[in-house]
């Protein structure tokens, strides 16, 4: 058994802080400034994770190794398990050529890149965002990129930057639903707080994609569609969450903010269309083939368009369907809870942990709903067993390094929960007083980027948000709030997603040059959250429950 202690280096919390930061510090460095692969970086952080527990927080080595098992576990089950499924749904559809059909389709609506990119990362991201989530939006869009010509590493930079806004309603409100329950507030209430911040920052990132595609020059020139885009999806995310339903709100944003882009498109067109690339290296899919051009011309059968689309219009029906109440409530007698065996944890007040809790939800996981989406696939792209199991490995060989990596990425996560190097971080922030309205969404980052889940940091920090908000006299809706809103700028820089992303488009080993291209906006978006929830602690309190 151990208890947790938060502050072992001399009694301080300052300088205990400064040491359980070591392993999260050496990651970053490792992987944008030294640029080591993310599967050799994540070990060795591991390792100075699992030293500082044994050596600085007196954890036992057993509860220690424990715990991380518990953590690989984890990152396969349910994480590993929904991007190996999705990403076997798009290998089906490269295999019998209707991902070609799907991205000549796409092409129609527009052949320019930029728009491309809002349509495509942004609202078909949220869509798949608020239906599976845990990186499932990133796998599928990047390679959606892909095969519309966009270099990898772009595709694999515009599908991590816009998998913002939408996250914190990922999975059917799945992070706001975890707050609610670890924070004892209300899920409703919470999820329309998150309404009015999540959706003012989503006004800003179809722009963001624009000027990743073409710079200032493609911000000039597409501003109007991307603007139109992005407020359409903040209002929709906003009335939605607010007056609504909380889990819709990503679906019925997405679905609005796309047919708001084609909408658009039909009556305005940039003067300049922003033309691909004339090479394209590495990648998950094919290099668009000579005919391609000439199939946008003259296009496909209605028949052949259809089976296109088919595979996402499966996902989304199988997911949709398994939220009813009725069958989720079925699907939820094939869920197990249970302690993992020899791990026995109790917090600094000597409560115990749920940490060492494991949750095996075999049907409701999207990974399973997946799995289903895909079988249902093969029958309507007509695809032999054989066929069909083919691709599959050609999926779990494309991901090998990813598996690797996110299951020693959750290995770190859980040791650093564990030992208690997360919550002495968490604890030390939590000190600043009324200054923690302006700090509050950097704890939601900060878990977010170790554990690539918004739904894990809300479980870790959402009820050290609500106790420091008690402390410093200030709205404990607001600051869990924070919590979540706060992690969703955590996302891309997660070494989890990271890893998705650069298995998904190819580019395996190449983690710490996606980093360095993402980790400005994550932290230009989160300071624009930081000012933000700020403001609603004073001038703008009227926007607070």
């Amino acid at each position: 058994m151990y208890q947790q202690i938060l502050d072992p280096v001399a009694h301080s919390l300052a300088w205990s802080a400064l040491v359980a930061a070591l392993p999260l510090l050496v990651l970053f460095v490792l992987l944008g400034v030294l640029r080591v692969t993310a599967w050799v970086a994540s070990l060795v952080s591991l390792a100075l994770a699992i030293v500082i527990a044994v050596a600085v927080y007196g954890m036992p080595i057993g509860q220690t190794l424990l715990a991380g098992s518990e953590g690989a576990a984890f990152g396969f089950f349910p994480i590993l398990w929904i991007v190996i499924n999705a990403i076997w749904v798009f290998q089906m559809t490269v295999a019998t050529g209707h991902f070609d059909v799907l991205r000549r389709s796409f092409a129609r609506v527009s052949d320019d890149q930029r728009i491309q990119a809002i349509i495509i990362a942004f609202s078909f991201g949220a869509l798949i965002e608020a239906l599976a989530g845990f990186g499932t939006p990133v796998a599928v869009t990047s390679v959606m990129l892909i095969a519309l010509g966009f270099n990898p590493l772009k595709a694999a930079v515009l599908a991590l930057t816009a998998n913002t806004a939408p996250v914190a309603f990922g999975a059917m409100a799945t992070p706001i639903i975890t707050l609610g329950k670890v924070t004892g507030l209300s899920s409703d209430t919470l999820g329309a707080m998150v309404g009015r911040q999540t959706p003012l920052l989503a006004v800003f990132v179809p722009l963001a994609l624009v000027l990743i595609v073409d710079g200032l020059r493609g911000v000039r020139e597409t501003w109007p569609v991307a603007l139109v885009c992005g407020v359409v999806f903040a209002i929709a995310q906003y009335a939605t969450s607010n007056f609504i339903s909380v889990p819709l709100a990503d679906v019925v944003a997405a679905l609005l903010s796309a047919a708001a882009v084609v909408a658009m498109v039909r009556v305005w067109r940039p003067r300049r269309p922003y033309p691909k690339p004339a090479v394209i290296a590495g990648g998950a899919a094919a290099e668009p083939t000579p005919e391609f051009a000439e199939r946008v011309a003259h296009p496909d059968s209605r028949a052949d368009v259809i089976r296109a689309y088919a595979p996402y219009g499966i996902i989304i029906a199988v997911f949709v369907i398994c939220q009813i109440p009725a069958v989720k409530s079925l699907l939820d007698r094939a869920t197990f809870t249970v302690k993992w065996p020899g791990l026995h944890l109790l917090n600094a007040k000597g409560e115990e942990l749920s940490l060492a809790t494991f949750t095996l939800n075999l049907l409701t996981t999207p990974g399973t709903q997946m799995l289903v989406a895909g079988i249902i696939t093969t029958i309507a792209l007509r695809l032999s067993v054989p066929r069909a199991l083919r691709a599959y490995g050609t999926a779990l060989h494309q991901l090998r390094w990813a598996i690797v990596t996110v299951m020693t990425v959750l290995a770190l996560a859980f040791v650093m929960n564990a030992s208690g190097q997360t919550i002495t971080l968490g604890t030390w922030m939590a000190g600043a007083g009324a200054a923690f309205a302006l700090l509050s969404p950097i704890l939601g980052w900060l878990g977010v980027a170790v554990t690539g889940s918004d739904t894990s940091s809300n479980s870790l920090f959402g009820a050290l948000q609500v106790t420091a908000a008690g402390q410093a006299g200030l709205s404990e809706i607001l600051m869990a709030a924070g919590n979540s809103s706060g992690g969703v700028l955590g996302k891309m820089i997660s070494p989890q997603n990271l890893v998705i992303a650069a298995a998904a488009v190819g580019l395996n080993g190449k983690e710490g040059d996606i980093f360095r291209r993402v980790i400005g906006w994550s932290l230009l978006f989160l300071v624009f959250l930081c000012v933000l929830s700020a403001l609603q602690a004073s001038i703008l309190s009227w926007m607070v429950f």
